[in-house]
C-alpha cells in the first residue's frame, strides 16, 4: 500500500509524518484491498485541516476530512472516520453464504 503525505502552507515535522504513517498503515486491517492513501494537511490561520483519501480496488474511493485547532486530534478523527467507512463497505460486500 502506498502512503503519500502532503502539507500545504506549512512545514511538516518528522514526528507528524511518522504519526500519519502509523495511523494510515492501520487502515489496512479493516479493508485489505486498499491500494493507496493520500493525506493532505493544510493550515489556515489557527485551523488544522486534514483530508485522507483511500483508494481501493474496483475504483472505490473513501474520503474523510476534518478541521480542528489540534493537529493530532484532527488526524485521529479522520483516521477513525475512514475506519468506519471501510468497515461499513466491507460488511456491505461480504458474502454471507460462504462464511470464512
Amino acid at each position: 500500500m502506498d502512503i503519500k503525505v502532503t502539507a500545504r502552507h506549512t512545514d511538516m515535522s518528522d514526528a507528524v509524518r511518522a504519526y500519519v504513517h502509523e495511523k494510515a498503515e492501520k487502515l489496512d486491517r479493516y479493508y485489505d484491498r486498499l491500494l493507496s492513501i493520500d493525506v493532505v494537511m493544510d493550515v489556515q490561520g489557527d485551523r488544522q485541516i486534514v483530508e485522507m483519501i483511500a483508494r481501493a480496488d474496483h475504483h472505490n474511493q473513501f474520503v474523510a476530512k476534518h478541521e480542528n485547532a489540534d493537529l493530532f486530534a484532527t488526524i485521529d478523527h479522520v483516521a477513525k472516520e475512514l475506519e468506519s467507512q471501510l468497515r461499513k463497505h466491507k460488511e456491505k460486500h461480504r458474502n454471507r453464504k460462504h462464511p470464512g
